[in-house]
């Protein structure tokens, strides 16, 4: 009998019922939409029990997209093929494949910023403190000090500092607080990014 003929039919289908939840997910929001899970569900033409039993809350939902998005897919595979052993080279890979990336889609990215601020302060007053953040830009960032001679605490904290130069949030304060256009957001960001880098490996503990 053949492998494909032995697989749970039942798997198949569970697979191919989330895959076109997502697909609708993805839809709206080419459309410039941010998708609920009920929406997501009659684009996909599943009833809602079944949608939530999949995404249980929108949170749950755009956190799958943002892992799947192309966007995320090409700067990843831009830091993955960076064969320099240096770390402010590579660091500057990914400054120019995602921060220019992350502009070109603000609306989108502010959005998610948005369900995400939402999501935590619903469940600050629930008391379960819960993240809906999708680590990508972390595990970037190692990806990135990776080759660096840093100690484990050093390696953590300069990681951790290197975020902050990554993404919607520092674009946001960049542009409304400080009333930088594109051009003078992404260059503060890469001139940060170095001053950060640098500090970090200098001063290890």
């Amino acid at each position: 009998m053949a492998e494909s003929d032995e697989r749970d039919p039942r798997a198949n289908q569970k697979s191919r019922t989330r895959q076109a939840i997502i697909d609708a997910a993805l839809g709206l929001i080419d459309e410039g939409a941010l998708p609920t899970v009920v929406e997501a569900a009659e684009r996909a033409k599943v009833s809602r029990a079944t949608a939530y039993r999949y995404f249980p809350t929108q949170r749950d939902l755009l956190q799958t997209l943002v892992g799947l998005n192309p966007t995320m897919k090409e700067v990843s595979a831009a830091v993955a093929a960076t064969e320099s052993e240096d770390p402010a080279v590579r660091l500057g890979v990914l400054l120019d494949a995602y921060n220019p990336r992350v502009l070109a889609a603000e609306p989108w990215m502010r959005a998610i910023y948005r369900t995400m601020l939402d999501a935590w302060l619903r469940s600050h007053q629930d008391g379960t403190h819960r993240s809906g953040r999708v680590p990508l830009r972390l595990d970037w960032v190692e990806d990135v000090l990776a080759p660096a001679d840093l100690d484990q605490k050093s390696r953590r904290r300069l990681a951790a500092a290197l975020t902050l130069v990554l993404g919607i949030e520092p674009i946001t304060v960049l542009k409304d607080v400080c009333g930088l256009d594109d051009e003078e957001t992404l260059e503060v960001l890469s001139w940060a990014a170095g001053a950060l880098l640098r500090a970090g490996l200098e001063n290890r503990d």
